[in-house]
């Protein structure tokens, strides 16, 4: 695992700028975030129906909220997407910078993954075509079954990724908090009146009704861009989380733990990205503090590194998991009370997933990244690295 070059360093000032050229604070929510898709996808959801003992089954239930680690990639991209915009915003070829960087960081390995899927048959082609134009969480309106769970939430970022820049550049810094501020609001509205319509499907997936999160990450932008102290910051973090917790305990016997429920599908999702909100926040605050520390733990940064990489091709390394044993050694497959091989599992693929997203970062992913030289003027370069971070999902980037 690769040191980190800061931990020789002295404790940050207590008034350290939260805004850096460099935040590695933010690569632990990165991981973080990936690691909770991670776990869900490798134990709850293909064994959370299955007996196991005591223990495990409580593992095993744990892992089953993963999927909010798309949540935090959200709030994630729409803080750092929306800092990159506004910064490069008076800057000449605004568009041109923008739109190189973010395809030579996202489309090599996304177009790549989507060759390798066609190429496995592991999803149909029609759902490969309709992804390749960022459609992947809109396939059901073509009568396409979604092949590839992790594409659809890479379709709302590239969605954002296409129409935000043009917002941020045409509207001052204020009225962007306001069209901020409004997507945050209206959307669970619209979330809770299609579901009160009878209009249930795709809550969770089409990008009209999961574009709160990034807005959510964008207001802290904006807001971090604007006179607020670091006291000020403080008392918004614990506000933010301490909302979100009561208003999940008070919501609890009305559904919102569910989005089978009025309540739930409207507010679900904004009780999480809320509390996300408030985490990001912390760990900013935190980074630039003497407890930095605890924000920067090298081997969750190391899968924010990899966060990319590593949400595109986890479920495939799973899938050929699966089909190897079935196939070859199906005194591995898994079943109930065999935790032990539910785990086997879970370390040989995304130790599998692990090992290729790194080498498809450092070999593949890289040689694209070094190309911005000569496709984006030196003297259109930002200052710092925050433009060439990792992709915020990973993606980045689902259940």
């Amino acid at each position: 695992m690769p040191s980190d070059p800061e931990d020789n360093q002295p404790p940050a000032a207590p008034e350290e700028k939260l805004l850096r050229p460099f935040m590695p604070e933010l690569d632990m929510l990165r991981g973080i975030a990936v690691l909770g898709v991670l776990l869900l996808h490798g134990f709850y959801w293909r064994y959370g129906s299955s007996s196991f003992g005591s223990w495990s089954g409580r593992f095993m239930e744990a892992t089953r909220f993963g999927w909010t680690g798309v949540n935090l990639f959200f709030v994630l991209s729409g803080f750092l997407i929306t800092g990159i915009l506004l910064d490069s915003k008076d800057k000449p070829h605004f568009y041109r910078r923008f739109y190189t960087r973010r395809a030579l960081r996202i489309l090599p390995a996304y177009y790549a993954l989507l060759i390798l899927l066609l190429l496995l048959r592991t999803s149909s082609a029609a759902f490969v075509g309709l992804s390749f134009l960022y459609l992947a969480n809109m396939t059901e309106f073509f009568g396409v079954a979604c092949g590839y769970g992790p594409l659809w939430s890479l379709a709302v970022e590239e969605h954002f990724y296409i129409l935000w820049p043009a917002v941020v550049r045409k509207v001052t810094m204020r009225h962007l908090a306001m069209v901020s501020a409004a997507i945050v609001v209206f959307v669970p509205l619209l979330r809770a009146a299609s579901f009160a319509l009878g209009y249930k499907g795709g809550l969770d997936w089409y990008t009209w009704f999961v574009a709160d999160g990034l807005a959510a990450g964008a207001l802290l932008a904006i807001l971090l861009r604007t006179a607020i102290t670091r006291k000020q910051v403080w008392k918004l973090c614990w506000l933010l989380m301490a909302s979100s917790a009561a208003l999940g305990v008070a919501g609890h016997p009305f559904g919102i733990d569910t989005r089978n429920r009025l309540l739930g599908a409207g507010l679900q999702y904004t009780t999480i990205n809320t509390f996300f909100a408030g985490v990001l926040l912390l760990f900013l605050l935190a980074g630039t503090s003497a407890a930095r520390r605890y924000v920067n733990i090298s081997v969750l940064r190391f899968l924010g590194y990899l966060s990319y990489g590593l949400y595109l091709d986890h479920l495939l390394a799973f899938r050929i998991y699966d089909w190897t044993c079935q196939r070859h050694f199906p005194q591995l497959v898994p079943a109930s009370g065999h935790f032990a091989l539910v785990f086997l599992r879970f370390a040989l693929a995304s130790g599998g997933a692990i090992a290729v997203a790194y080498l498809s970062r450092k070999y593949f992913e890289e040689r694209f990244l070094r190309l911005k030289d000569s496709l984006v003027p030196k003297s259109l370069e930002l200052e710092g690295k925050i433009i060439d971070a990792p992709a915020p999902h990973g993606t980045t980037q689902a259940a």
